[in-house]
């Protein structure tokens, strides 16, 4: 194993799962697996270890308060000339004008969805309106579709799908969505798991069973006029 690896074996020695790792070093649970299978991580050696210091030495156990000491110890991969490496752009991205979407599936999901956590970072921090779209098995909404109680001002047609699935909107530009900062809070209260904020909030206002699964999860953004 290389050192990344190591470094990860010792957290999930510690209690933390792959997934919580992920959120440490803000990044995909896909890639702390490659740690094992492709060698991959270098960039995260020294942010690893301070979080390992932190744990062990300073009693620091929230994934959040790791997660930022990880963000000061992150290095950027360099080039054969030691010249940064260039990255992808992000998977999301906010004009100018407030406009944003990112979306994921259920895969992504399952991982929380981390992918859409900076869209809604940035959408909070901006003062813009934010909106969302889910889909899940038809029997685990609890209104019927198109249900004004269900989503008000939201007029479009549900699209019936082979596998019996559902996509619902939520909030839109003409109903004014809904206050992304309160959103990115949920998000932070639930660890930055995306999937569970959003879940746990259509759970709270009656809209699904408690032991529904969200299998795709859209977020729009705009600037609210």
């Amino acid at each position: 194993m290389n050192e990344a690896a190591r470094l990860a074996d010792r957290l999930q020695a510690a209690g933390y799962t792959k997934r919580d790792i992920a959120r440490i070093i803000e990044r995909d649970p896909s890639l702390v697996s490659q740690f094992y299978t492709k060698n991959k991580g270098a960039a995260f050696v020294t942010a690893l270890r301070e979080v390992l210091a932190a744990i062990e030495t300073a009693g620091i156990t929230e994934v959040r308060e790791l997660a930022s000491i990880a963000t000061r110890h992150t290095q950027r991969r360099t080039t054969a000339s030691g010249a940064r490496a260039r990255v992808r752009g992000k998977a999301v991205l906010i004009t100018p004008t407030g406009t944003g979407a990112g979306r994921v599936g259920a895969q992504a999901i399952a991982s929380g969805s981390t992918r859409l956590r900076p869209l809604i970072a940035q959408a909070a921090r901006q003062g813009l309106r934010l909106a969302f779209t889910v889909r899940l098995a038809k029997t685990a909404y609890l209104h019927a579709s198109g249900s004004s109680t269900d989503s008000p001002g939201i007029r479009r047609d549900v699209i019936q799908r082979a596998d019996h699935t559902e996509e619902r909107s939520y909030g839109s530009a003409q109903t004014g969505g809904f206050d992304a900062g309160d959103i990115a809070r949920r998000v932070d209260a639930a660890g930055g798991d995306v999937t569970a904020a959003v879940h746990q909030w259509l759970v709270e206002t009656g809209r699904i069973r408690p032991d529904a699964h969200i299998i795709h999860l859209e977020i729009r953004t705009w600037r609210p006029s």
